[in-house]
């Protein structure tokens, strides 16, 4: 199965990168290897984790912090989001 990161979700990761960067630049490295093995388990495994929040989503916890929110599109999986658990999701309209 493919993987395919959607504009939001590399922006999501960019950001989760530089917040963490700026105190402990080898946190975010470490941080980052965590959302990279969450997303060889998802190739392998694309139906892991529970049904999403959203609607015809999925998500997956990567690490306590963190959850992965995805849709299987075919034999694509696509990650829409990365999101803390702490923030609200899905975000208000």
């Amino acid at each position: 199965m493919k993987v395919f990161w959607t504009s939001q979700a590399l922006l999501d990761r960019a950001a989760i990168w530089d917040d963490i960067a700026a105190d402990n630049p080898a946190a975010a490295a470490g941080m980052d290897v965590l959302f990279s093995e969450g997303v060889s388990r998802l190739k392998a495994q694309p139906l892991m984790g529970k049904p999403g929040l959203v609607q015809a989503t999925r998500e997956v916890l990567v690490c306590p912090s963190y959850r992965l929110v995805f849709e299987i599109n075919h034999l694509e999986v696509w990650i829409l989001a990365l999101v803390h658990t702490a923030r609200l999701w899905p975000p208000e309209r």
